[in-house]
């Protein structure tokens, strides 16, 4: 009955419009890696304690231009069939900052062998500050610019549900469930619904590969993003399987962005990438942005699903 209940919720959550024009999601190239800011279902990854950092410097040379760093922790753990992570946001633009702390919950049911299902929630704050002192006015003596500081905190919410297979990932999740509904806010964040479909092939001994549609849906904009990468792989003999190495990425969105990724395995569980992203709207196709991304895992038997499992690092991807 609570599943079901749980269910409801999140159709409702990722199906329901609104006609809020507020501020958007942060924008993150590397999500493909880690869709746990916009689907908390996805922290539900067996085997180690997941670690997460990646920071973003949006338009280059451009003034005030965004500023993001993300960092997030998780575990599951088997005997509960349930994953517990923690995060914070900070993304900063112009004048305004705003943070994100986060608690996660996902419970995950699954077949081991073929099929896993997860249900996540994502319950915090959201705090958004306007500085109006740094707003640059071209006649400072009009006495309607805003020239003082004001801060707002309110409750905040994620919702999502993915489902895996050996060979599939499909999800849909939505953000920023109080904004639902809500006037728009130079404070609010935006209400978003995301789904998304990955095809991945981890069969092979020498490369992983994986190709994945997402669509994000703020009010009435709707941006589609397409994303396809290679994991090289070096083959060692070991009933642990082959050792990742590197891996190549290419994204391209609607919104008239491309972006490139590299990753570098430095050990088995620690992981470094950079991705390089390129806009082709007029007056921002001269300023790129830049990620670094940072990851590791720490094999966790509280996590284990299994005994032995052969090239078993990244079945949940």
């Amino acid at each position: 009955m609570k599943r079901s209940i749980l269910y409801s919720i999140i159709a409702f959550c990722c199906f329901t419009s609104t006609k809020v024009i507020a501020q958007a999601d942060i924008s993150m190239a590397t999500h493909w890696y880690n869709r746990a800011n916009y689907n908390p279902a996805s922290i539900a990854r067996t085997e180690y304690i997941y670690l997460f950092s990646n920071v973003r410097k949006q338009w280059v040379g451009v003034t005030g231009s965004p500023t993001v760093f993300n960092v997030q922790a998780s575990e599951y753990i088997h005997n509960l069939h349930s994953a517990f992570g923690i995060s914070l946001v900070s993304d900063k633009i112009g004048a305004t900052q705003a943070i994100n702390p986060m608690l996660t919950y996902a419970y995950r049911i699954s077949n081991e062998k073929d099929w896993s299902l997860s249900m996540g929630l994502s319950a915090g704050v959201f705090s958004r500050q306007i500085d109006g002192s740094l707003l640059e006015a071209d006649n400072v003596s009009d006495p309607s610019i805003y020239t003082s500081m004001e801060r707002i905190i309110k409750p905040d919410a994620n919702v999502g549900i993915e489902l895996q297979t050996s060979h599939f990932v499909f999800g849909i999740s939505s953000t920023h469930l109080f904004s639902i509904a809500k006037d728009s806010s130079s404070f609010l964040n935006a209400n978003h619904r995301y789904g998304y479909a990955i095809y991945k092939n981890t069969d092979s001994e020498l490369f992983n590969f994986n190709v994945g549609l997402q669509v994000v849906n703020r009010s009435s904009l709707m941006v589609y993003e397409g994303n396809a990468s290679v994991r090289f792989k070096h083959a060692t003999g070991l009933n642990t399987g082959p050792r990742e190495i590197f891996d190549l990425g290419i994204t391209y969105r609607s919104s008239h962005q491309s972006t490139f990724l590299f990753g570098l395995n430095i050990t088995q569980n620690l992981r470094v990438g950079y991705a390089y992203d390129q806009s082709y709207l007029t007056g921002y196709n001269k300023n790129s942005s830049h990620e670094v991304m940072l990851e590791y895992r720490i094999p966790s038997k509280a996590a284990s699903t299994c005994i032995q499992c052969r090239n078993n690092d990244y079945w949940y991807y």
